[in-house]
């Protein structure tokens, strides 16, 4: 089976070209995904765009939340909002209430405090990158990497992590050539109010939003502690067509990183479910308990 996965965010690679960095990313997405489905026979190729949410300039600029420009900063206290955080978390400007608002999230749900103020100014930074223009060049560009990607793969399956899933659900409706059987969004923020779902292209107001006319099924899975992938349950109710929409345990620890998504229980069923319609796939190898098995 042919696959073609989209990145999420943090994934630029210092000193490969975008076709170098495309398949450095293919090896470890197929190592992760051959951890349950090593008999499928899969060819992965990965769409690579990170390079392309890069400001001149800024190359080696630290993950830090005072390096948040102001609609940067506005995503994320929209992205805070959306988490329901507790009424003393104080309003304001500048980054002090994103830094209470981590504060709080990281104790809340056991995270490390750097490490989760890093993550929110890495998501964010690129984010904005993204949405900031409709018809911005990183925009622009990104949604062709993947229609081009696409066309050079033929892919039965696509999977799209975080920021990746927005990319390539734009392209979708973009290009409404492409077709593929399975569309797989992991850790997905399409549902995010305020800081992403309005600002989807062609937006709601447009078009309503739901499954891309080529793709015949919409998968779409999310670890409950994800805290990108909010609200629960919010892609099959913002979008119409979803067939799977499940938050489920997948990882006990990392719970947005790709490579959990990728070797989950959940992700096996669901490419196995396409294989059963045709594709050579023999029966899932011994079943781990949930979100426990973690690749190396």
């Amino acid at each position: 089976m042919r696959v073609l996965g989209v990145h999420g965010v943090g994934n630029f690679r210092t000193g490969e070209s975008s076709a170098e960095a495309a398949r450095s990313l293919a090896l470890i997405w197929r190592a992760a995904l051959e951890m349950r489905l090593a008999d499928c026979g899969l060819e992965t190729a990965v769409a690579y765009f990170a390079d392309l949410l890069r400001p001149a300039g800024k190359q080696g600029a630290a993950d830090d939340l005072d390096d948040l420009d102001g609609f940067a900063l506005e995503l994320a206290r929209e992205w805070f909002e959306a988490l329901k955080p507790p009424q003393e978390i104080a309003a304001g400007p500048g980054t002090w209430p994103i830094r209470q608002a981590v504060s709080w999230l990281a104790q809340s749900r056991s995270l490390g405090k750097v490490p989760t103020e890093r993550f929110v100014a890495r998501f964010f930074k690129e984010v904005a990158t993204y949405l900031e223009e409709p018809t911005g060049a990183a925009r622009v560009s990104a949604r062709a990497r993947v229609a081009q990607a696409w066309a050079q793969h033929r892919p039965q399956i696509i999977i799209a992590h975080s920021l990746g899933s927005v990319v390539t659900y734009e392209a979708l409706w973009e290009r409404t050539e492409i077709n593929v059987d399975l569309l797989i969004t992991i850790g997905s923020p399409l549902a995010l109010p305020h800081a992403v779902f309005p600002r989807l292209q062609p937006g709601p107001e447009v078009r309503t939003p739901g499954r891309p006319p080529g793709v015949r099924k919409w998968v779409n899975l999310a670890d409950p502690g994800d805290i990108v992938a909010i609200p629960p349950g919010g892609i099959s109710q913002n979008f119409a067509g979803v067939d799977v929409d499940r938050h489920t345990l997948i990882s006990a620890f990392d719970f947005h990183l790709a490579k959990n998504y990728l070797a989950s229980r959940q992700l096996a069923d669901a490419v196995r479910g396409l294989a059963a319609q045709g594709e050579s796939c023999e029966s899932p190898v011994a079943e781990e308990s949930p979100g426990h098995g973690r690749p190396p």
